[in-house]
């Protein structure tokens, strides 16, 4: 056994560089609050790879002391945890929130002199809880490790997994599930959420406060902008373009958008019931909350501006004195959204076809090759990869007309770039995943941690999705969706 003062000096070795700053503002913003005890912790799974990127020794570290920190049990020196108060469009649903059942241990320092966000997901209730037990499950907690590592491996900016910690004790949702403890690692947690926050005190002071932390934290190159807040509102708004535009090119559906899940640095935050569209369906839906379909995989880049749109209301008052000229200043880069949006996206799909140039054509090429898709009830990813091919693989998919006919048009696109072919197959691996996480067997590898206490699984799974481009006989296998898919939902875990 290792007791407390051995974990406290070996925890002190492992490298942290905690300068914390959102302690710093207004304690409106946060509250001082601590992780509760939990009756055994136990280390599930620690990210040594992104340790090692975030500057910490962790792989010598003793698992009594690793299980120790990443349940909250001992704190770290230099560290200040706190729960950090925010709003939210929920369903469209106005909500005053706050961090429930998270707790930000504080912020740390990289080698590469980034700050980042460590927190704890599941660590106990707060002031935020709403009489919530503030707890968390081990299932949704690994589901998060899963995607937001296969995430990070395909290049979409997104928060990290460190580690997954059981907590030695049982949560009560639907049925008794094991206790566990996620910490996450973000760039910030600033949510367009907390902006609506600030806003709710109607007063000015608070939402320029907040505005100004996180332009100095995440958008410093404004500092010397005469437009200041409108350039950070134009630039929160490309970036989250951007990120639509990539969940779309790899068909990832998130499943609850709502405004206090949308990162101002432009990172994927909050995975609850998200998942990969298998089949090409733009409708797809798997939060098995979402009855109407309001964040399917299609109405993304649509919601994501209606969350734009609630930040620019409460940042209104720092776009201009007057509320009709700061009304037409957000109304007017709220209208760039869709052209953003498309051009990533449109980007993206040239590169997923091998296509370096720009041609008129292109949008109603990718267009027709969606549309057969979505008749052909074709696999989304697959398809793509398939593509990348010197020749198309065996699919009787394949002989269809409507795909034959598509198939020489793009041929014949790509003849006008006269590149070789080599380089236009390579261009596409390297755009076409050949591995995502596919649902049946992230819940696979769920049921074996779950039910058996079997982590080898996630294990396989996880070191498949680390190199998602890559295509070997061992992860052959991970390419092929379930057969069945039919009424498969996810859940928030909350």
């Amino acid at each position: 056994m290792t007791d407390e003062r051995e974990i406290e000096t070996e925890l002190d070795s492992l490298g942290w560089q905690f300068d914390n700053t959102y302690g710093q503002l207004p304690e409106l913003f946060h509250v001082s609050s601590r992780p509760v005890k939990v009756a055994a912790p136990r280390v599930a799974i620690v990210n040594q790879k992104l340790a090692a990127e975030l500057g910490l020794n962790l792989a010598n570290a003793k698992p009594e002391t690793l299980a120790a920190l990443f349940s909250g049990q001992v704190i770290p020196t230099g560290a200040q945890p706190l729960a950090q108060a925010y709003a939210g469009h929920q369903y469209a649903h106005f909500t005053m929130l706050g961090d429930g059942r998270a707790i930000l241990l504080g912020e740390h320092r990289t080698p590469s002199g980034q700050l980042v966000d460590i927190q704890f997901k599941g660590s106990g209730p707060t002031a935020f809880s709403r009489r919530g037990d503030g707890r968390a499950a081990l299932g949704p907690m690994l589901r998060e490790y899963i995607i937001s590592e296969a995430m990070a491996a395909l290049g979409i900016p997104t928060t990290r997994s460190l580690a997954v910690v059981t907590t030695g004790e049982h949560v009560f949702r639907e049925t008794r599930l094991q206790g566990a403890v996620l910490t996450r690692i973000a760039a910030s947690h600033i949510r367009v959420g907390t902006f609506q926050y600030a806003a709710a005190r109607q007063d000015e002071l608070p939402v320029k406060q907040l505005a100004d932390y996180t332009i100095q934290r995440h958008y410093p190159e404004l500092n010397e902008s005469p437009e200041i807040y409108q350039d950070f509102f134009r630039e929160v708004l490309h970036r989250q373009a951007r990120l639509m535009a990539r969940w779309q090119l790899v068909g990832f559906v998130h499943g609850v958008m709502n405004t206090d899940n949308m990162s101002i640095c432009g990172e994927t935050i909050d995975y609850g019931p998200c998942a990969f569209m298998n089949t090409y369906k733009p409708e797809t839906v798997f939060s098995s909350i979402d009855q109407s379909g309001r964040y399917a995989y299609v109405n993304q880049p649509a919601i994501a501006q209606w969350n734009l749109t609630r930040l620019a209301e409460a940042l209104l008052t720092l776009f201009s004195p007057s509320e009709e000229e700061a009304i037409a200043i957000a109304t007017k880069i709220l209208a760039t959204f869709p052209e953003v949006y498309t051009q990533a996206w449109l980007a993206g799909m040239r590169a997923k076809l091998g296509l370096q140039s720009s041609d008129p054509s292109d949008a109603e090429l990718v267009q027709s090759l969606l549309s057969w898709m979505q008749s052909a009830q074709a696999d989304f990813t697959n398809t793509f990869r398939d593509l990348s091919n010197n020749e198309l693989p065996a699919n009787p998919l394949f002989d269809q007309a409507e795909f034959q006919e598509w198939h020489t048009r793009w041929q014949q696109r790509l003849q006008q770039e006269y590149r070789p072919r080599d380089n236009v197959v390579k261009q596409m691996r390297s755009a076409n995943p050949a591995v995502i996480p596919r649902n049946h067997r992230v819940e696979e590898a769920l049921a074996a941690a779950e039910d058996q206490n079997d982590f080898s699984v996630l294990h396989r799974l996880l070191a498949v999705l680390e190199k998602p481009f890559e295509l070997s006989p061992e992860n052959e296998k991970y390419r092929e969706p379930s057969p069945d898919e039919r009424g498969y939902r996810t859940f928030c875990g909350t």
